[in-house]
């Protein structure tokens, strides 16, 4: 066990998984160097990465753990399973990060210690786009979080997409307890919204993010199609939404 990785019994890293290849392997061996315990839920998948993964428990046989679902429920889904074993193990916040390599696991005890200062408070990775990310991705999002910034009433979500983020967890489980949605792609953007409507507190940290070539590897579970009509059946549900509560919006950000 690397001596130099952080421990601790209130914050969790969960990394969701589906068919995320040999990149599962390299981003849970480099979180584990910063922090401990890790939590691998992998959800359905069917390409045998988390077999690449025996190595590091055998390494961290108390730190890691892995969680095989066995089938493919979504990633909202996923980490709803995770949470609830993780609250039952006493933990209160949890960070979820993903599993392809994309995001900076040196960010990972900054994110933690913004946390333990700010413990009422969601911390939200803000992404920092190098010339790898695909244009029609950072346009898209831009729009996306047009429609959150309105829908939270100017709550201060700077990126309500990017995965790197940290949830307490009983404010996370009220909110995914509250709606069937929430469950697949539209998971990171509508909780934080509804987290916002609970009125949790929002910081967020710029963060580094790199979109690696499927030629070297890198594989994304976005379809374009599929996710984007997800995402504007999400933004209309959540606009209603925002009518019912704007009286409320409204007082709130006066007060």
């Amino acid at each position: 066990m690397n001596n130099k990785s952080t421990v601790s019994s209130s914050h969790l890293l969960m990394i969701p998984s589906y068919n995320t290849g040999a990149l599962l392997q390299v981003t849970v061996a480099e979180a584990l160097q910063q922090w401990l315990p890790v939590w691998v839920i992998i959800d359905g998948s069917d390409d045998g990465s988390e077999l690449l993964l025996e190595p590091l428990q055998a390494q961290y046989p108390d730190a890691l753990r892995v969680l095989k679902l066995s089938q493919n429920i979504g990633k909202g889904a996923a980490i709803l399973e995770g949470i609830t074993q993780a609250q039952a193990k006493g933990f209160t916040h949890v960070l979820t990060m993903d599993a392809d390599h994309q995001h900076d696991v040196d960010f990972i005890n900054p994110f933690m210690q913004m946390s333990n200062d700010n413990l009422t408070a969601m911390i939200l990775g803000e992404p920092l786009f190098d010339d790898s990310a695909p244009m029609i991705r950072v346009q898209g999002r831009r729009i996306s979080n047009w429609w959150v910034n309105l829908e939270t009433w100017g709550w201060g979500i700077h990126d309500s997409l990017f995965g790197m983020r940290i949830y307490p967890i009983q404010d996370l489980m009220a909110v995914m307890h509250s709606t069937n949605w929430a469950r697949r792609f539209d998971f990171e953007p509508e909780v934080a919204v509804r987290m916002a409507w609970r009125r949790v507190p929002v910081l967020n940290i710029a963060t580094p993010v790199r979109y690696i070539a499927t030629e070297e590897g890198g594989v994304s579970q976005f379809k374009y199609g599929r996710d984007n009509v997800l995402l504007v059946g999400m933004h209309i549900r959540l606009f209603l939404g925002f009518l019912l509560r704007l009286p409320k919006l409204i007082l709130r950000k006066g007060c």
